[in-house]
């Protein structure tokens, strides 16, 4: 180890790392050469034995190198070693664990430097195709007509509402998220619910991003807050019929899950528990029924489902079931009239529709078949009107919506167009109508709502989200096409390019990849993607095995002991875009987040040489000791994803894939990684301890860059121009390797 070494960088002001005996510094001296220490300059990082040599020095820039204490982990008579499991800090207040995340991100900030001017031009392009000033559809309920503005400038939504009648400048402000997010680094309204009698606000909001919320009310005669506030809930919020009581859900302290169901008689002090979750597997959420006669408490893992039901017009106490659970069942409900309709999977594994009597609850007993299943068609979605009921059903990875009259049984059919598109149903609180309010997207039209009449058949459009700097959608090329995995599965991909940028064979790729939790990836328009394409990107979605994109099989294929289909679905669909020319063979980017990530991690082990680049936002990559410790939120109930490692069968198969453990002494691609320090779905630790272990094994020189943020969780930074600052880095980084910055 050499007692003293300066190693400088050449542009604008000068980082320096210092080193005296195993520690080292980072500096930064002006221009005048007077070197200044700050906060997040002045960072204390262990070497453990590593000679600036040694170090993967880039751009003149050595990266900081997290010292390494062994801890042994022992499972089912197998040891693994984890040199850096002192970087959890479940405090967040370490500060040797700080120092390393600010290092990691002044490392990154420097490596990047010479990219910043084309950071600024990306996020002032990517923002400057949001209009100023926006506002949603109204929504019509009880009365008045609901809407959410973005005014000039705002990062923040404004929500207002205006009497029925009357003009829109008499429209109130409900809550401002411009103001009551001063004063906070994140900020996020993540429920709100006017009571029954249209006085009374309740709303829960977070400024953390570690999604425990404050729930609290506002009298909106006055614009007064009230004097309650509850700490430490989640989104579920239902009001009692007569708006004296809200029932909402605490989390735990310790695992964040949302467990226990209290009514708050607003002025009270004490809250009355109405339910407590004891299965660790299951989550629990309230919601009121569109027709006001009930409250429901939603209990969900992610195989089974229960719903309690609680009678809004009575003392909201002794919750019923609907249904109790059931190994592998799950259902939903809507209430209408003096029945239920239940979507359901059982003997049904892509759902059928049940009506049940509301004196028949308890029991499949008395259940009646209004849609049976099918296996060719995933039933995804419903919504019950007075006279009319609406289906979103998936077929051949595709969206329809049809309407079926349920007094004549006139079926109505919503058609689409596009060759990869996503449609769903809107904002349909009310139920006398029949008007179906559907939004519509695909990767070359912007968001739009629609207004179908169920009675006459035609869509009308009610609004478009504006892309301002002359976008014209007649630009891009979208498509859609299946290629054969390894096992032979016809595996969908969606893919957008600029038409007048298509080199066949020449151009760069973004590939984009989940496969998780049986949630389809959706092909959407993006407001930041034109900045890709309009450099001559090709931007891919692979739709693997783990969403439900072709139907619950697809689900099943992609979980537990079966997880692998996934991976071999992302990097089988790759090479097929490579060979069919739509992406240059060494010019190929890979980017997921959160499960999305954990591909990105076993992609960058497994083929490397097939990537440029990879990019794993809040990545999933620890798995085994993860799943192992049932005190970190989530845990518990993911045991059906990704299988339970205190079984040897799942330990190792888990084990044969995880990418902190299968991390190696290779040449890996480019990476960019990203974390939260306060993420509570994926731990800001896993990401940390991954690169760190990168660190210490790869070979070559590529980059290996992590940002942390630190304000913030899962979702990154809240405000809407902000979030675009750690995309206009991704795509920086991109651009920059691809030579097109």
């Amino acid at each position: 180890m050499r007692a003293h070494a300066d190693i400088a960088v050449s542009c604008g002001p000068k980082l320096y790392l210092k080193w005296h005996g195993s520690s080292v510094f980072l500096a930064v001296s002006d221009m005048s050469g007077t070197v200044r220490t700050t906060k997040a300059f002045c960072l204390y990082i262990c070497l453990a034995g590593c000679s600036p040599e040694q170090l993967d020095v880039v751009q003149g820039i050595a990266p900081p190198v997290a010292s390494r204490h062994e801890t042994i982990l022992s499972t089912h008579g197998h040891q693994r070693v984890d040199e850096y499991y002192w970087i959890r800090d479940d405090t967040r207040t370490n500060p040797k664990v700080l120092s390393l995340l600010e290092a990691e991100n002044a490392y990154t900030q420097a490596v990047m430097a010479h990219t910043r001017p084309l950071q600024e031009e990306l996020f002032r392009e990517i923002s400057s195709r949001l209009p100023s000033a926006d506002t949603t559809v109204p929504v019509r309920k009880r009365g008045y007509y609901y809407f959410r503005e973005f005014e000039p400038g705002g990062e923040y939504p404004v929500f207002k509402r205006v009497l029925e009648g009357a003009s829109d400048s008499s429209a109130m402000v409900l809550l401002d998220g411009n103001e009551m997010a001063k004063g906070h680094a994140y900020y996020d309204i993540g429920n709100w619910h006017v009571s029954p009698n249209n006085k009374l606000l309740a709303f829960v909001d977070d400024t953390v991003g570690r999604r425990e919320y404050k729930l609290r009310f506002r009298d909106l005669a006055t614009g007064q807050y009230l004097a309650d506030e509850i700490q430490g809930v989640s989104t579920g919020l239902g009001w009692s019929a007569d708006s004296s009581t809200l029932l909402y859900v605490r989390k735990h302290p310790q695992t964040l899950l949302p467990y226990q169901v209290f009514a708050h008689r607003l002025g009270e002090n004490e809250d009355r528990l109405v339910y407590e979750e004891s299965d660790n597997a299951f989550e629990t959420d309230v919601n009121a029924s569109r027709t006001g006669r009930y409250v429901f408490i939603t209990l969900t893992s992610t195989t089974s489902s229960e719903i309690l039901l609680l009678d809004a017009e009575g003392s909201l106490r002794a919750p019923k079931a609907l249904l109790p659970r059931e190994e592998n069942h799950e259902y939903r409900v809507r209430h209408r009239g003096s029945d239920f309709f239940v979507l359901t999977n059982w003997q049904a594994r892509n759902f059928r529709l049940m009506r049940v009597p509301e004196s028949r609850i308890g029991t499949k007993e008395y259940w009646q078949e209004v849609i049976p299943h099918r296996e060719d068609v995933l039933l995804q979605d419903f919504e019950v009107f007075a006279d009319h009921l609406v289906v979103a059903e998936r077929r051949n990875g595709l969206t329809a919506i049809r309407t079926i009259n349920l007094n004549t049984l006139e079926e109505k059919q919503i058609a689409f167009s596009e060759p990869a598109y996503t449609a769903r149903l809107h904002a349909n609180p009310e139920l006398a109508t029949a008007t179906l309010r559907y939004s519509y997207s695909s990767l070359t039209t912007p968001f739009s709502v629609y207004g179908f009449d169920m009675v006459t058949g035609r869509s009308g459009l009610l609004k478009a989200d504006r892309v301002t700097g002359g976008f014209d959608r007649g630009n891009y090329v979208a498509e859609r096409h299946f290629f054969a995995a390894r096992d032979g599965t016809m595996v969908p991909v969606s893919l957008v390019y600029r038409r007048d940028r298509f080199d066949r064979g020449n151009n760069p790729g973004y590939v984009y990849g989940y496969g998780a939790y049986g949630l389809s990836t959706n092909p959407v328009f993006q407001y930041r993607q034109l900045s890709l394409l309009d450099r001559g990107f090709v931007f891919a979605i692979i739709h693997v095995r783990g969403g439900d994109e072709m139907g619950r099989h697809w689900y099943e294929d992609g979980k537990l002991l079966k997880k692998k289909n996934t991976f071999t679905d992302f990097v089988d669909g790759t090479r097929d875009l490579i060979d069919r020319g739509y992406i240059k063979s060494d010019q190929v980017f890979a980017a997921g987040g959160s499960a999305g990530g954990l591909l990105m991690g076993v992609i960058a082990n497994e083929v490397p040489e097939l990537f440029l680049g990879v990019i794993a936002h809040v990545p999933f990559v620890d798995v085994i000791t993860t799943m192992l410790d049932e005190s970190i939120p989530l845990t518990a109930g993911e045991f059906t994803e990704w299988g339970n490692p205190r079984d040897r069968v799942f330990y190792d198969y888990m084990l044969s894939y995880s990418p902190y453990d299968q991390a190696k002494a290779q040449v890996y691609p480019h990476m960019l990684v990203t974390a939260g320090l306060y993420d509570s779905q994926v731990q800001y630790y896993e990401p940390v301890k991954w690169v760190s272990r990168l660190r210490h094994l790869k070979l070559g020189g590529g980059l290996l860059i992590l940002d942390v943020a630190m304000g913030s969780g899962h979702d990154g930074a809240s405000g809407r121009y902000e979030r675009y600052r750690r995309d206009a880095l991704e795509y920086a980084f991109i651009l920059d390797l691809a030579g097109r910055g």
